[in-house]
């Protein structure tokens, strides 16, 4: 079974937002069952939306559609479905009386005519009810392809998607199951691990896929099972899953479903007891933002510091000025003084610094662009590794982020 995803706006296509949706769509789509076959992204134009559409109806059974639906004149996604399937407006009261109640609740100002013509979908539309906001999905079908018309705002579109539309193509059609699970790597190259999987790999069941998805300091091993038992699926997944952690079990931090790395670091720390402090210069804080994303960080981080200028790594973490000055502030030794600066300000198990030239500019110290040194303390000792990531700033930071998470990894699990 396939679905084609279109997206409606002119601000995705010159880039000034990015398109969540799609890749939310694509996913939601893909746990239960269902393939998209593409993501089209096309202009708020009526003609456009047109050619996409009759497009979209010889080749998939699913067409969504996010995007064009709201109180402006520029939303004209329902109406060119009216065109479309030569139909016309009515007035759903089921509709209009939920807007009717979010303004009473919410809006001080009473409610317009331009909001009123929201609750107007096509008669052939079974209105689907948008819980957070006033345009309502809709849900066309039309020679055995079902047309489904969000709107653009993700929150309301995924409320949409979760409540109304995805219980209804469970029940409407027959799908396989399909299961993926993904394993993260760190440490190896994306070859190596190929090398080292190969014969592993070869022999998988002709139902299992593998899919390689390298990224910054880290590899993604994502298998995908298709078939119509379930059980039959997680079973031989469990089986392939518990030979490929013999072959390289050493680099696996676990499973992109589960958990990210910080968490399972988190969880590392709080099991021994133990606590973290980050002192950050060329990666600006987002090694600290990375776990204080999730909940629960408190019970083992401890604290952070960006020390980005020179002055700051002196004044804030205690660096000696003559280690810089002899060495650059871009070095192992004021790596390691970081470390231990911060393990000793926030009274912290475990430290991570960071120091180094993610470019385009020289900037304090006199390495080149693309060069960082990562530096770990722990309750026994300090040390620091240096690397040569890039002469990209972007890629150069993610990757100092990634790689001193799994040198922290690897400390922890190898006190």
């Amino acid at each position: 079974m396939k679905a084609e995803i279109i997206t409606i706006g002119d601000e995705i296509l010159i880039g000034q937002i990015v398109d969540t949706n799609s890749a939310y769509l694509g996913k939601a789509l893909n746990t239960i069952g269902i393939d998209v076959y593409q993501i089209t992204s096309i202009q708020d134009e009526k003609q456009h939306i047109i050619e996409a559409l009759t497009a979209a109806r010889n080749r998939v059974d699913v067409v969504l559609i996010t995007g064009g639906l709201g109180p402006t004149k520029d939303d004209i996604t329902k109406h060119t479905l009216c065109d479309f399937f030569e139909d016309k407006l009515v007035e759903d009261v089921t509709v209009l009386q939920h807007i009717e109640s979010l303004f009473e609740k919410y809006i001080s100002s009473p409610i317009s005519e331009v909001h009123k013509k929201q609750a107007l979908i096509p008669s052939r539309a079974i209105a689907l009810h948008n819980e957070v906001g006033t345009a309502p999905g809709m849900w066309i079908f039309d020679n055995n392809t079902v047309f489904i018309s969000m709107p653009g705002v993700p929150f309301e579109m995924k409320g949409l998607m979760q409540k109304e539309v995805l219980p209804r193509l469970q029940k409407q059609f027959d799908r396989p199951y399909i299961l993926h699970k993904t394993v993260v790597t760190y440490g190896k190259g994306e070859s190596t691990i190929a090398a080292i999987i190969e014969d592993w790999e070869n022999n998988l069941p002709e139902f299992i896929k593998l899919a390689y998805l390298p990224d910054l300091g880290k590899v993604r091993l994502r298998l995908s099972a298709r078939g119509s038992e379930k059980a039959v699926l997680e079973k031989a997944l469990k089986e392939q899953l518990a030979v490929l952690q013999t072959l390289i079990g050493d680099i696996i931090a676990g499973y992109e479903d589960d958990s990210s790395l910080e968490q399972v670091i988190g969880a590392l720390l709080v099991a021994q007891n133990k606590t973290l402090a980050i002192a950050e210069s060329c990666t600006g804080g987002q090694i600290a933002a990375g776990f204080t994303k999730n909940a629960g960080a408190s019970r083992f981080f401890k604290g952070g510091v960006v020390t980005y200028a020179t002055t700051s790594k002196i004044a804030v973490l205690d660096v000696d000025p003559t280690i810089i000055k002899k060495h650059s502030v871009t070095s192992t030794q004021v790596a390691q003084a970081m470390a231990l600066g911060a393990q000793q300000k926030f009274n912290a198990d475990f430290a991570i610094a960071t120091t180094g030239n993610a470019g385009p500019t020289q900037g304090d110290g006199d390495v080149e662009v693309g060069t960082v040194f990562i530096a770990i303390a722990t309750p026994a000792t300090v040390f620091s590794e240096r690397f040569e990531f890039s002469n990209s700033r972007e890629r150069t930071i993610g990757k100092t982020v990634q790689k001193a998470l799994e040198m922290l990894r690897k400390e922890i699990l190898n006190p």
